[in-house]
């Protein structure tokens, strides 16, 4: 699995007005950490990064599909 960066952004511009933060809290992410994944610091197939996108998705009735590349 992978994370569709590009999406995901899209996602927090628009629903969070950018705030990256806001969306880590409603996720349950580091906001530190999905900085870095954003930012592309960081490798984007983290588990545990992209069971919470799922997890997010899920909750907001959101197809998680279109921000996670599955392998």
């Amino acid at each position: 699995m992978k994370i569709n960066i590009q999406k995901l952004q899209e996602l927090i511009e628009e629903k969070y007005r950018s705030n990256q933060t806001f969306f880590a809290e409603d996720a349950d992410i580091d906001r530190s950490y999905l900085n870095q994944l954003l930012n592309g610091k960081i490798t984007n197939s983290s588990p545990k990064i992209c069971n919470a996108i799922i997890n997010y998705c899920e909750k907001n009735k959101l197809d998680y599909r279109e921000y996670i590349f599955l392998d």
